[in-house]
């Protein structure tokens, strides 16, 4: 298998995230509120098109930006640009993280496990170990593998014979500012249980003007953790104080809660 992260982050995809992906209010009022409780400078890991890293640019806090993707920090720099920001901004892998400064605050919003293999995550984790301040925290959220009921389906043997699905006859279409439709199918090819691990496959259409202009398909793997495995994996790296509630409540999770977030103390 290739050690380049497989992603699907680029092109279109790209595009759609900053047409499309708007941060949701309570998911930034939690990262303002982790940035200004545990210190600055802070590190958006995998920031993808900036749809945290600016707004909290914009209320003049002290962020870097960091993604795997050089689509995703295009349009990321392009949009900052347009409302006279000036982010720094670097292209890197979570596994090979190696920045210039160190940092009092790391999160990771949605994107732990995305793309990469079980060394790679690991290895993701201790570099940000290591780019942290003495007494600096690394946060982030993350979906366990039975938030969606359909994927979690196919963890059966009976149900696995299904894969991979087939394509939807529609899927997502939304319009951009300047009147191009992009248009988004997904699909499950497969989750292999042993090694807690989904593959999904993209397929993306332009449309302008009512004709198809362009089209991609990709991929992108996932490995799936549980709440354990994940304190555990910060527990080997070194991190010490680590704590998990249901993302963005602030609470105590419960067996009915899929989507945590994690804190960890350098």
């Amino acid at each position: 298998m290739s050690e380049q992260p497989q992603t699907w982050h680029y092109g279109l995809v790209a595009r759609w995230w900053a047409e499309f992906n708007a941060p949701d209010s309570d998911e930034l009022a939690f990262y303002r509120s982790i940035i200004e409780g545990d210190g600055q400078p802070a590190l958006d890991l995998a920031c993808g098109t900036g749809r945290l890293l600016l707004p909290l640019l914009s209320d003049g806090l002290d962020v870097d930006g960091c993604d795997v993707s050089p689509d995703m920090l295009a349009l990321c720099r392009a949009e900052a640009s347009r409302q006279g920001l000036s982010p720094r901004l670097y292209q890197q892998a979570m596994h090979d993280l190696d920045l210039p400064r160190r940092y009092r605050t790391i999160y990771i919003c949605d994107s732990f496990g995305i793309g990469g293999q079980r060394n790679q995550d690991a290895a993701a984790l201790q570099h940000c170990y290591d780019q942290l301040d003495p007494g600096g925290t690394l946060v982030f959220s993350h979906f366990l593998p039975n938030y969606d009921s359909e994927r979690w389906s196919y963890w059966l043997p009976e149900q696995r014979q299904r894969l991979p699905e087939a394509w939807r006859e529609a899927g997502t279409r939304k319009r951009a500012a300047n009147g191009d439709e992009i248009e988004l199918r997904t699909r499950i090819v497969d989750l292999d249980p042993l090694e807690q691990r989904l593959t999904l496959e993209l397929h993306a259409e332009l449309w302008r003007d009512g004709r198809l202009e362009a089209k991609e398909d990709r991929l992108l793997a996932e490995t799936l953790y549980f709440r354990n495995e994940i304190q555990l994996l910060l527990a080997n790296t070194g991190f010490a104080a680590v704590s998990v509630l249901t993302a963005y409540s602030g609470e105590e999770p419960t067996p009915d809660d899929t989507f945590l977030v994690f804190s960890a103390r350098k």
